[in-house]
């Protein structure tokens, strides 16, 4: 289950043009420690599955539960940065935009470092009768972020007629299809519009998340404006200052299982 935490770590801001949204977060003084347990928690789950984790800790003891889940975590600065990009892109979405991310695309990487090929998130809304809307997402986490950064991730969005990919779609089903129940209807639906294509543009959202050092705004805006209008737009950016630090320390905080 989700586990809300942006709303007491960040303040936001909404600028709203039709069918475009631009959200810049913030922290809030101090916020960052409050939130820490939770984005923490919420970050290992990710990776894997936290009763999975709970049961290596009482069987193996937490130093040793603490380097089985070491061993799922990328090493380097830069595959770092883009998994908690991807983490906190998933649940802003889930906190604010209400759509559920049903599959933790982290589990499920081929080496620790690599990213993993086609959508970055996609998100799903389902009513009562089955009328179904999508959200296709990149997320992007840089220092420094740039145009061209912001350029590379809006070609991703585009990217077959801007749906989601085939490959993405089937990846996501097949998940929620192995574990039955509502969850299993939710996959057929998702099989059946990789056939159909049925979904028009107004019920497919691109969300773009960005984590940066910097709060580059004329180039959010410059990116909000320039993107295509047939199809619900949002644009994030959460500013942290000390950005190379705060992933440190978080992965940090994740490897370390503690005593509880």
């Amino acid at each position: 289950m989700p586990m809300p935490f942006f709303r007491k770590w960040c303040q936001d801001e909404q600028e709203v043009n039709t069918n475009k949204a631009l959200w810049k977060l913030s922290e809030l003084p101090g916020a960052r420690e409050k939130v820490s347990k939770a984005l923490v928690k919420t970050a290992r789950s990710h990776y894997d599955d936290l009763g999975r984790i709970a049961d290596d800790m009482k069987r193996n003891g937490f130093k040793q539960a603490g380097k089985v889940l070491e061993a799922r975590l990328p090493k380097t600065k830069k595959a770092r940065s883009g998994d908690l990009g991807e983490i906190l892109a998933t649940e802003f979405v889930q906190e604010y935009l209400d759509y559920l991310v049903p599959v933790r695309r982290l589990r499920y990487k081929d080496g620790r470092e690599m990213a993993l090929r086609g959508d970055d998130f996609i998100g799903i809304s389902k009513n009562p009768k089955n009328d179904l809307r999508l959200i296709k997402g990149e997320s992007k986490s840089r220092v420094t972020l740039t145009s061209t950064t912001l350029q590379e991730a809006r070609n991703a969005l585009n990217k077959n007629h801007g749906r989601c990919t085939p490959a993405s779609l089937y990846f996501v089903a097949d998940r929620l299809m192995d574990g039955g129940g509502e969850e299993d209807v939710i996959g057929k639906i998702l099989r059946a519009e990789v056939g159909a294509k049925s979904l028009p543009p107004d019920k497919i959202t691109h969300v773009l998340f960005t984590l940066s050092g910097n709060m580059p705004l004329a180039n959010l805006e410059a990116d909000l404006r320039t993107c295509g209008r047939k199809r619900p737009q949002i644009l994030v950016n959460l500013h942290i200052p000390d950005h190379q630090e705060f992933i440190k320390q978080t992965f940090k905080k994740i490897i370390d299982l503690g005593n509880s």
